[in-house]
């Protein structure tokens, strides 16, 4: 089940007794756990709310079979259980791990002997971070809800902020809200609390701009290692020493900064080549599925230099690393320097 299925259920009034909620969008998933528990109802810790982890898991077959006494049912949230896990490779299981996988067996039976029991009595949610498709697994996938809560791909951020924007009455083009997203990341959490502050900022009727954008938003870090790297290809020297200059009073470590100057130099280089050899540049660059409108960015920024200008770059950075480490040249002057000289 996919997290619009699972929401549009769930704003319905469809419910399941038997959930298993993971993945890295945090913030989509405690929206939905939230719904959940708004479904249910009242929740009296103890009685008829329990809340299981990692340390307690063995007593959640107890806790189905024990009656939420003056409640028709009993809601059971176990979070971070550890049943899920994958298994290490090359390393022999601990005796806990060997408990949990036998656990994990043993639950996964008692789900699918007792599914009527728990469909008449309890409403059990699994939250966990990430999931191997274990017995466990299967057995609330056969029985239940599962839903996989994946990092938003560009196109859903921008429908969700658009949604955001529309309850206000407040007008944003689709153009307006990608550029958002390169500016402030692909955190929905981030970009929800960013979107407020545009709204707050333009009112009810208002339009969010390009510039507004520019005037109130926080930009993510990698978003303003972009606008360095666009000064450096334009050659505009005072512009890019004065992003640098931003960043260390941001209080951003210089050797941050330092290493991530090289990491993106290097993925010029990458699409560079890969533009050349006509070889998919998301792949080679090893971006997630709600990164690939960074291809847009390496690639209109790859050409502001020759391959053998960003080779001689990168060798530039790790020269620079040696003489740091040597006591040869303070950090900050050689970083500048390299900076200056790709200017000229």
């Amino acid at each position: 089940m996919d997290i619009n299925t699972i929401e549009s259920n769930l704003k319905a009034g469809k419910t399941s007794n038997l959930y298993l909620l993971y993945g890295e969008e945090r913030y989509l998933l405690e929206n939905v756990l939230k719904r959940i528990k708004k479904l249910f109802g009242e929740m009296i810790n103890g009685i008829n709310y329990i809340q299981i982890d990692k340390d307690n898991i063995s007593e959640i077959i107890s806790d189905i079979e024990t009656p939420a006494f003056g409640y028709p049912q009993k809601l059971i949230i176990a979070k971070d259980t550890g049943l899920f896990q994958k298994a290490k490779k090359g390393t022999k299981a601990s005796s806990v791990e060997k408990k949990d996988n036998k656990f994990e067996n043993v639950l996964a039976d008692y789900i699918n002997e007792n599914i009527g029991l728990i469909d008449d009595s309890v409403v059990l949610v699994f939250v966990e971070n990430d999931v191997d498709k274990n017995n466990l697994y299967k057995a609330i996938d056969k029985n239940g809800w599962v839903c996989n809560f994946e990092k938003q791909k560009e196109i859903e951020l921008v429908k969700r902020l658009k949604s955001i924007c529309n309850a206000y009455k407040v007008n944003v083009d689709s153009a307006t809200l990608n550029y958002f997203i390169e500016n402030c990341g692909t955190s929905l959490q981030d970009l929800i609390n960013e979107i407020r502050k545009q709204i707050e900022y333009v009112g009810q009727n208002g339009t969010i701009t390009k510039q507004s954008i520019d005037v109130l938003a926080t930009k993510q870090f990698e978003s303003i290692i972009f606008d360095l790297t666009d000064n450096l290809g334009r050659k505009n020297i005072q512009s890019a020493l004065q992003v640098l200059k931003n960043l260390l009073n941001a209080k951003e470590p210089i050797q941050k900064i330092f290493i991530t100057l090289y990491n993106h130099f290097k993925k010029l280089y990458i699409t560079k080549i890969a533009i050349k050899d006509k070889i998919n540049i998301a792949g080679s660059l090893n971006l997630k599925p709600n990164q690939t409108f960074l291809v847009n960015k390496y690639t209109m920024q790859s050409k502001y230099f020759k391959e053998e200008e960003l080779r001689a770059i990168l060798q530039e950075f790790i020269d620079l690393d040696y003489k740091v480490k040597n006591g040869m040249i303070d950090i900050n002057i050689g970083l500048e320097s390299i900076l200056c000289r790709y200017c000229s």
